[in-house]
Parts: C-alpha cells; structure tokens; sequence
C-alpha cells in the first residue's frame, strides 16, 4: 500500500545501475542473478480494469551465468533514486543446469509494482529459481490507478496464472522451468492474491459490508473516496460483469505452495472458505504492522487454513518494512515508507524472510513433486 506520489516518482522510471556494491564474504551466492523486463502474453478478452495500458508488463529475475556483468539496480530518477533494488545483470545468459529450475510468481501490495519485489526475486534467483513478478493493471504505479484496479482484486489472481501459463511456453525460459515445482509469494494485497491462487473464493458482500461499516477501512492512500468512485461505476457493464465473477475459484493447480508476507483484506474471506485450502501456507508478518494488522490478516488466515503457519516477527517491524531498502534520498524525502521503527533493520529483516522463503519452497516443491 504504497503513496501515490512516491510511485509516480520513483516506479515510472526501470532500474538504473551505479556502482557495484561489495558482496558480503558470509553470504556467497550460488548463482549470479540476470533479470529481464517483460510484458507477458495474454488473451484478447483480458480485464484491464480500466487501465489505458493494455499490456501486462513485470519483470524475471533468475539464475545467471557465472561471470554475468551484475551490477547494482535502482528505482527512480538516476540522479536521486528511491529504492534499492538488488544485484542483477540485465539480459544476462541463463545458468547452465543439468535440470529444470523451479518457477515462483510474485504479487506486489496496493499501488506498488514488480519491482517491490526485488529484495525477494534476486534473493531467490541467486538460489536457483526462476521469479516473475507482474504489474497488476489498474492497481500499479508504473502504468497507473483506477477504481476497477483497486475493487476487483480477484483479478489478481488471473494475473498470477497468466504469468505462469506465459513462462511455461516462453522460447528462452518455458524448457528451463519444471512445471511440477511451481510457488507464488506476495506482500500484503498481493497476500490476499495468495489466499485466491490457493482456493478460497472472494465473498462480495463481505467485503462491502465491511468497508461500509468502517469509515476509512477501504480507502487507502492510493485511491481516496475509493467506496463512492466504485458506487459511481458499478453499474457500467464491464464493471458488473467482473463483479458477477468475484465469487468464482482462481485456484491454480500447478503452484504447489503459496507465501503470504503481511497479508491484507482478510475480510474478504469467509472462514469455510478458507478451510477449503490445502497446499501449504506459508504466512509472515510484522508485530508492529498498522495497514495489515495481523490479528485481522494474518493470524485470521493461519486460523482457518489447516496448511497454514504463521510467523510474526517481534519488535518494531510494520507493514513497510518489506518495501525495498531506501535510499539516503528516499529516507529524506518519505520517511514514513523508508524509515524504520527504533532496532528493526530492514536488510536484516528482508533476509530472515527470504531464507524463510527459499527454505519454504525447497521443502514443499520438492516433497510435493515426489508425491505425484
């Protein structure tokens, strides 16, 4: 859920490379990481949700060839980025392997972009994965908001599953990727994605209901007055025939685990619903967290999700420490997105969650693999 003017400052603009930042000597990586910008192929009837921008763009981080000209990556202006954004060569060489990569599909939160999702794509593509993260039309910084964009989240979902089905036929990528070792990660609007992707079915009238009942529950920063734009397009046609599909299953078969980092709208769930998802879970989230709390999302998800484990981290650490690492001008310039509480270190903290990450996915692609 990220302020609109950070976004259309810092996400219009792709990643800028400076000098090459030290590796640190204890944490030696088992591959280079390359990264492609992308726009993945999709079918004529897709929902734009408003969006003038008719492409569904992203970005793939993945194993590189030894030797691959990785350099450091940032998110706006050259002069004075923003965002920290990983080590990464662009369009380098894929890694050499004598078997197939994994593949995991990325959901970004409210109003940010693919690129929030660096601090975890490079992380695990230096360990031999293959991450595609999506800019979901409407809900994005880089092409833009709208009301459809921030309503008809089940979309989402489809975005996810048209990322997947785009990989596994890619030219350069598809033959490299084990269709059986699947995942799906993503912060916090994109935790809600996660739930979908697993099998739970959003409740509508829910969800109003609850946005009705509590004055600026639904009405992030991103989109103001968001309740009574949507009052004031829900009956265009396009609008109701995606809201007569908010109920229906987005469940992708082939991503065999699912990680939720501070997951949100946990009100658009019904608890059965949510018992009806069996794939493991895997849930993390703040202590500190006052966009998504966690006895709301969180902790709400991994009660009605047998699959489910939760980690919530102690101390100071909220909703925003999982955007990407600020720069010296980005602290300055919105500290409220780029500055921690007192003792949290955001590095730190991304790289417990990564590891909870890459040790999550190789337990459950891999055991769920040798059960089929």
């Amino acid at each position: 859920m990220l302020n609109r003017r950070i976004l259309i400052l810092a996400l219009i603009l792709l990643p800028s490379s400076f000098a090459p930042k030290k590796e640190k000597k204890e944490e030696p990586l088992l591959h280079s990481v390359g990264f492609s910008l992308r726009q993945f192929s999709v079918p004529e009837d897709y929902n734009w949700r408003g969006s003038d921008d008719h492409t569904l763009s992203g970005i793939v981080w993945y194993p590189a060839e030894t030797g691959a000209d990785a350099k450091d990556q940032y998110i706006g202006p050259p002069d004075a980025p923003l965002f920290y954004a990983g080590r990464a060569a662009k369009d380098a060489t894929l890694a050499p392997a004598f078997g197939k990569f994994p593949l995991i599909a990325l959901s970004h939160g409210t109003g940010g972009s693919a690129l929030q999702m660096a601090w975890l794509g490079t992380y695990l593509a230096a360990r031999g994965y293959i991450v595609a993260a999506v800019n979901h039309p409407g809900n994005n910084a880089v092409s833009g908001y709208t009301t459809q964009g921030f309503i008809e989240g089940w979309e989402r979902a489809r975005d996810i599953s048209t990322v997947i089905n785009d990989m596994l036929g890619d030219l350069r990528f598809g033959a490299k990727i084990d269709p059986d070792r699947v995942g799906a990660a993503g912060f916090s609007y994109g935790g809600y994605t996660m739930m979908e992707l697993a099998g739970a079915r959003t409740d509508l009238n829910r969800i109003l209901a609850w946005c009705n009942g509590q004055k600026g529950a639904c009405d992030p920063p991103e989109m103001p007055g968001l309740m009574e734009k949507f009052k004031a397009i829900q009956q265009q046609p396009d609008v109701q025939q995606a809201l007569q599909r908010s109920g229906d299953s987005y469940a992708d078969p082939r991503i065999r685990a699912v990680l939720a980092i501070a997951p949100a709208v946990a009100h658009a769930f019904a608890p059965e619903s949510l018992h009806k998802i069996t794939i493991p879970v895997e849930i993390v989230v703040g202590a500190a967290d006052p966009i998504a709390p966690s006895a709301e999302n969180a902790q709400f998800f991994a009660a009605n999700i047998e699959s489910a484990k939760l980690t919530i981290l102690p101390g100071g650490i909220g909703h925003y420490t999982f955007l990407d690492v600020g720069t010296a001008a980005g602290k300055k310039q919105l500290p409220q997105f780029f500055v921690d509480n007192p003792g949290v270190d955001r590095e730190m903290v991304h790289k417990q969650v990564a590891e909870m990450a890459a040790t999550f996915f190789e337990k459950e692609l891999t055991s769920t693999k040798k059960k089929r």
